[in-house]
């Protein structure tokens, strides 16, 4: 696997976090679309946060073999990522749409 190919899965689990959110909790759900965008920038935000920690894609592959522990834990944060992203867009929207 390469650093690349680390992060688009990691987006698509972030995807995968927002899409099975708005199933389980319908109340969040904007759409496959707008579950979609979420999703990703969720993702990626947790991964530019909390990948200084030390499970970002280069850091998984710096000795040439994949590390499976960090590279599962890279995951995790994704879909997690991509379900608070669209809880935090959802709250947004919510907050904009209200009438004074």
């Amino acid at each position: 696997m390469t650093d690349t190919l680390i992060a688009i899965i990691s987006i698509f689990i972030g995807i995968l976090g927002a899409l099975l959110l708005s199933v389980f909790k319908k109340k969040y759900s904007m759409g496959f679309t707008g579950n979609t965008i979420a999703g990703i920038f969720g993702s990626i935000f947790f991964i530019k946060i909390f990948g200084r920690l030390g499970f970002d894609p280069i850091s998984i592959m710096k000795t040439g073999e994949v590390n499976y522990a960090l590279f599962a834990i890279n995951m995790a944060v994704s879909l997690v990522g991509g379900a608070i992203g669209l809880l935090v867009t959802k709250l947004i929207v919510t907050k904009m749409n209200q009438k004074k």
